[in-house]
């Protein structure tokens, strides 16, 4: 299969390609993610391999607005209107309880719940609307590997294996929506993202963070909380505190081939580099390095190889749960030590 770059003059032949039951990649605020007609289960399913993600991974689905949610979903709570006015469109993900027998359980993963989102993305929407169904969408990359915030991300890992890209240029957030269930007594962030909890605190009142492990046997309720995520093809180590950068360099110095440095401008320009060290910006605050970071992962994967990355840390509050949450998935919780 020849995989096609659509730009967005040409978004009626990528809806007919979903149409026809086949996978097109698509751009959000937050990544890129792999398309499918969510009513059409042998679509759904070649999601599953293309990307060669478990089957007991659920899929988010991607909609219009909450009218579609709601020939799905059992009956709203005002909570739920409440969170979809002030946040809709963007990087939100809502679970709610499915009305029996509305969604196939490929992409359910067999669970009475499912995720919904309505992208902030121009091409996106009316990609969606020209399909005239609503989308599943993971992440438009090979299942583990750092996600894709550029259409050669998509094309690098699935050419060949999906029908095409929708290319709107490089994504806005750069991590993964926030996953809050709906379908539980206390709203419940499943996975941090671009809306933080104090946001969503302040328009539905108390919400809470969930720190509970998926078993081995047990179906995740959402994207990320059972499987390796974003990791790229080097070692990953996270250096908590600006204070042992110095120390992170001298380590890096001393080994044998080049290391990756991702930090903010700051940093990059407090130290002299190591000869072997290339670096990769992250802007200047937590906003652009949370935007950047995949970029980050990618570019040291398909443009400039490393045997290691050192890679900035943040503290876990407000966007930087986001982004730490990502960042050590990444690095399968490796930190630097003095």
């Amino acid at each position: 299969m020849e995989t096609k770059i659509f730009n967005t003059d040409q978004i009626a032949e990528a809806a007919a390609a979903i149409q026809a039951g086949q996978l097109v990649a698509f751009p959000t605020e937050t990544v890129y993610g792999l398309g499918a007609d969510a009513t059409n289960e042998a679509a759904v399913k070649q999601v599953y391999l293309a990307k060669g993600r478990p089957s007991d991974n659920p899929l988010i689905v991607h909609v219009t607005g909450e009218e579609t949610v709601k020939a799905f979903a059992q009956p709203l709570s005002d909570k739920a209107e409440a969170l979809i006015k002030a946040f809709w469109p963007g990087p939100l993900t809502l679970i709610f309880a499915l009305q029996p027998g509305k969604l196939s359980s490929a992409v359910t993963g067999g669970l009475n719940t499912a995720a919904f989102r309505n992208p902030d993305n121009a091409a996106t929407l009316a990609l969606i609307k020209a399909a005239g169904v609503p989308l599943v969408g993971p992440s438009a990359n090979t299942s583990g590997k750092p996600s894709p915030t550029l259409a050669k991300h998509v094309y690098h890992d699935l050419n060949g294996k999906i029908a095409g890209i929708l290319d709107d240029g490089p994504t806005k957030v750069g991590v993964e929506s926030t996953v809050l269930d709906m379908s539980t007594d206390i709203p419940t962030i499943l996975r941090p993202g671009g809306v933080t909890e104090e946001q969503l605190a302040a328009v539905i009142g108390t919400v809470q963070s969930s720190h509970h492990k998926v078993g081995k046997t047990e179906v995740p309720k959402a994207p990320g909380m059972k499987y390796k995520h974003y990791a790229p093809n080097a070692q990953v180590t996270i250096v908590d505190h600006e204070a042992d950068w110095t120390a992170a360099l001298q380590w890096a110095s001393e080994q044998s081939g080049t290391i990756g440095v991702m930090a903010v401008d700051r940093i990059l320009q407090a130290h002299n580099l190591p000869d072997n060290v290339e670096a990769f910006s992250l802007g200047h605050d937590l906003t652009s390095a949370s935007h950047r970071l995949f970029a980050g992962l990618r570019h040291f994967d398909l443009e400039s190889p490393v045997t290691g990355i050192l890679a900035q840390g943040f503290t876990a509050e407000g966007l930087g749960a986001a982004y730490m949450n990502r960042l050590n998935k990444s690095a399968g919780q490796q930190h630097f030590t003095n």
